[in-house]
């Protein structure tokens, strides 16, 4: 893999962690193990996520995960708990991904890589935390449904075809800054519309004057 192609799959991949860290993990292990995911000669040391030590670690990891993550509120703790596992755990894989020689690539990696994770994180974890207000049962699990088809599918465009991985990695950071501005209106105007409710603001119109 060349350098664009190498910052693809770290960017994809640490980006995906943010939704599901051990899906992720076991994902690259797996296509190391079998060969599907070729690194080059500096990042061998890449090749312990396919020890099957830490393929079992990644899931049963990832079997916990899906199983939080289709229960409401449960998935909320799950999200608070791993708020700083999964910006952690995206930025050692980009951190992982680049060459070990170069410190100045190792410090934009790390940094990018963590801000990357942090960053779908927070969209994920703010958006199952607004979809867990809905008073029926069925929508949290068929976010959560839609959430593991999407990251399993663009984990395996991202290693069959790392020329696309930067794609990928741009569609989600951009996807991520979306909804989280999205939800961050939503958010006001519920808020705005309860406080109309409870008679702490005027309606809209009202210069406020008799």
């Amino acid at each position: 893999m060349g350098i664009v192609e190498i910052l693809g799959v770290a960017g994809s991949l640490s980006l995906l962690a943010g939704w599901r860290l051990y899906l992720t993990l076991l994902a690259a292990g797996v296509a190391m193990h079998f060969g599907w995911l070729p690194l080059p000669e500096h990042l061998k040391a890449l090749q312990v996520l396919a020890n099957p030590w830490i393929l079992g670690i990644t899931a049963i990891g990832t079997i916990a995960e899906f199983l939080a993550d289709k229960v409401a509120w449960i998935d909320t703790a799950w999200d608070t708990v791993h708020s700083v596992i999964r910006p952690l755990g995206g930025a050692l894989l980009a951190l992982a991904l680049v060459d070990s020689s170069d410190p100045v690539w190792q410090a934009g990696a790390f940094l990018l890589g963590g801000g990357g994770a942090l960053l779908s994180h927070g969209a994920k974890a703010a958006t199952r935390a607004v979809v867990n207000i809905s008073p029926e049962p069925y929508s949290n699990a068929a976010v959560s449904t839609g959430e593991d088809v999407a990251t399993s599918s663009l984990l395996a465009l991202a290693i069959a075809f790392p020329p696309l991985a930067i794609a990928i990695a741009i569609l989600l950071a951009v996807a991520a800054v979306v909804v989280i501005v999205a939800l961050r209106r939503l958010l006001r105007n519920i808020k705005a519309g309860l406080k109309r409710a409870l008679g702490d603001a005027p309606p809209p119109g009202s210069s406020g004057s008799p």
